[in-house]
């Protein structure tokens, strides 16, 4: 299908030798981005991006000989934006996933995501073993469903301030204050927690918020990390400007409800072949050490697990070209038959 005409308040994406989808799903319509041929890979990004956060990773997994493909996931860019908060609950994410997967003609497919992308993932490759095969997170390392309601927890993190996921629990607030800059506020968020830009006390700080304040009165101003040039902000603040930041910050908003739809798989690990790539500067990596150290158990099928040293959070970005070279030799060394077509 042919690339929908962008809206005025959109900002058309640098030219790149791809092919843009719309495929049906339960749910809705899934804008999907694909290049190559060969062996299925699923990219899932992460919040506040689109398929476009994939566009290094796009050209090398097709040199390499595979058939690569960037979503945007339910709630951003061009794919469906259900009103009701409910849609973006985990199931109805893994369900996106394995449509679209039928939709290309396929029967199973390695996923990898960032950020929410690789939580995503991590329970798509949990929930349907049986499509996706082996399974690649990067940032965010994969933690079982347990522990209290994961409201509960967060109220507790910040003490005296408000940690940003409880922030972004009511809705309008966070739109209010990301809606009236969203260019502003985007280029503020990809700086702070970028290893060349982030605030010298690292990215932690820009996760909190004190009473009365915004979340975006920590973040850098008036510079943009070296890996983001002014046409990729253009993009990426045009998606939102037309589409709104409710879709998107409704995945924070089903955090309890995913664990209530999850109960059934409550500390599981996850058995395929699996790839984790973290930045030494990202929070994700520094908070979630222990999920990493419980690798053994949680990732069985671990093939490798990576820290790339002086790296932030948008790591596939950041460091494109090594995060290329360890999801191709990751991808090539699977067993045979694991991304066969059956």
């Amino acid at each position: 299908m042919p690339q929908p005409t962008p809206s005025p308040a959109s900002s058309p994406a640098p030219a790149l030798d791809v092919r843009h989808r719309l495929v049906e799903t339960p749910g809705g319509r899934i804008h999907l981005v694909e290049q190559g041929s060969g062996p299925l890979v699923l990219l899932l990004h992460g919040f506040p991006e689109s398929w476009y956060a994939w566009r290094h990773q796009l050209p090398a997994l097709a040199a390499a000989g595979y058939r690569a493909v960037a979503v945007d996931v339910r709630g951003y860019g061009r794919s469906s934006k259900p009103a009701e908060a409910g849609a973006y609950r985990m199931l109805a994410h893994v369900a996106d996933n394995v449509a679209v997967v039928r939709a290309l003609g396929e029967e199973r497919a390695a996923v990898v995501g960032h950020d929410w992308g690789s939580t995503i993932a991590a329970n798509t490759a949990l929930l349907r073993p049986d499509v996706f095969t082996a399974v690649g997170l990067l940032s965010v390392p994969y933690a079982p469903r347990g522990g209290p309601r994961p409201t509960d927890a967060f109220a507790m993190i910040g003490g005296d301030e408000e940690f940003y996921v409880s922030y972004f629990q009511r809705p309008g607030r966070a739109e209010a204050e990301i809606e009236a800059d969203v260019r502003g506020w985007l280029a503020g968020f990809y700086a702070g927690l970028s290893a060349d830009t982030m605030p010298k006390e690292g990215a932690g700080g820009l996760f909190f918020v004190p009473e009365g304040a915004r979340l975006s009165d920590r973040f850098p101003r008036g510079v943009l990390p070296s890996w983001l040039s002014e046409d990729d902000l253009d993009f990426y603040a045009g998606e939102f400007e037309r589409t709104g930041l409710t879709g998107a910050l409704n995945r924070y908003r089903n955090v309890d409800q995913d664990w209530e739809d999850l109960a059934a798989w409550d500390g599981a690990p996850i058995a395929q072949p699996s790839l984790f790539i973290g930045g030494e500067l990202d929070s994700s990596t520094t908070w979630l050490a222990d999920a990493i150290e419980a690798f053994p158990r949680t990732l069985p099928g671990l093939v490798a697990s990576h820290i790339l040293e002086g790296c932030g959070h948008w790591i596939q970005q950041e460091r494109a070209e090594e995060v290329n070279g360890l999801l191709t030799e990751w991808l090539r060394g699977l067993p045979d038959g694991v991304l066969s077509r059956t």
